[in-house]
């Protein structure tokens, strides 16, 4: 009798704590995320890929026409292929240019003086700010024909009326500036990755007798790369699902040379009621996206640093 009730006191104690066992708990806290998840991310993508293969305006049930979405893209919608070229254009000459800057400015914040948190934090603000709508106004605002830059051209005795955003050849590159100015993030986690350098390489370089220069090339940009790698990813991914900025600053103008592919997107979808069309040119990016990521990590044991492979 007495084994029988330690038993079962055993199995009812089991039965209680069960709440209290770790996985459990963990389990119970991240079930609101997980429902988020699957009905606000992995429910949607699933339904445009759906939606992708039908001709569908909102209003109306959608109509299955098989694979005429992708076939009016590739072969019979000039505009698109204007769209992407643009938005590659955009993606391959800010995202260098992003990095570099930001590494620069992390090299020289790296060892800097007392005041190099409140410097920080301002080169910082752009990351925060650069993709709202107040700062595509306010940018719009800089390049028009009487907007700041034309006014401080005049005042350096430079006659300057230019409409840097109606002109095919100017309009690309107020975007491309703003892009580059949002380098912030970008800087803060080059700092992090330059505070992982051992200082015991730069002093075993010095004595050797290796100039600050040479220290650069063969410790901190070797040793960065796979910090470099990492923001080569999550830039390249926003670079080409820009989108506020044309939107706001341009609209696509002039000539659709600044006719960014989530902007044309937009409009195909929202615009022109063409929901089908708008899924199916967003599954064609995720492709675009995932193969040139896939690229990068192929050929990423190439120029990236691994300690755990070279000690």
């Amino acid at each position: 009798m007495a084994a029988i009730t330690k038993k079962s006191t055993l199995k009812s104690g089991r039965t209680g704590s069960i709440f209290n066992r770790p996985e459990i708990a963990g389990y119970v806290f991240i079930f609101p995320m997980i429902i988020g998840l699957l009905a606000f991310t992995v429910g949607p993508i699933l339904i445009s890929f759906v939606l992708s293969f039908t001709r569908y305006d909102i209003l109306s049930s959608p109509t299955f026409i098989g694979l005429d979405n992708y076939r009016r893209m590739f072969t019979s919608d000039p505009i698109f292929w204007q769209s992407f070229r643009v938005t590659m254009f955009f993606t391959f000459v800010s995202v260098p240019l992003r990095l570099i800057f930001a590494l620069m400015v992390a090299v020289l914040f790296y060892r800097g003086t007392k005041m190099i948190a409140f410097y920080r934090a301002v080169y910082y603000l752009p990351s925060i700010m650069g993709g709202s709508v107040a700062v595509a106004v306010l940018w719009r605002r800089i390049f028009a024909v009487d907007g700041v830059l034309n006014s401080v051209l005049q005042w350096f005795g430079i006659n300057s009326e230019i409409g840097w955003l109606a002109r095919p050849d100017t309009a690309i590159w107020t975007l491309i500036i703003l892009a580059v100015w949002q380098f912030g993030s970008s800087m803060l986690i080059f700092l992090g990755g330059l505070k992982q350098i051992p200082n015991t390489l730069y002093e075993a370089a010095t004595v050797d007798g290796c100039n600050k220069f040479r220290q650069f090339f063969s410790i901190t940009l070797p040793m960065l790369t796979p910090v470099i790698f990492f923001n080569l990813i999550l830039q390249t991914i926003n670079g080409f699902t820009a989108f506020t900025q044309a939107f706001i600053i341009t609209q696509g103008r002039p000539l659709n040379t600044t006719l960014f592919y989530a902007v044309y997107m937009h409009r195909r979808s929202f615009e022109f009621s063409e929901m089908g069309y708008g899924a199916a040119m967003a599954w064609f990016m995720l492709l675009v996206v995932g193969l040139l990521t896939l690229i990068i990590f192929k050929t990423s044991d190439k120029w990236v640093y691994k300690a755990s492979e070279n000690e």
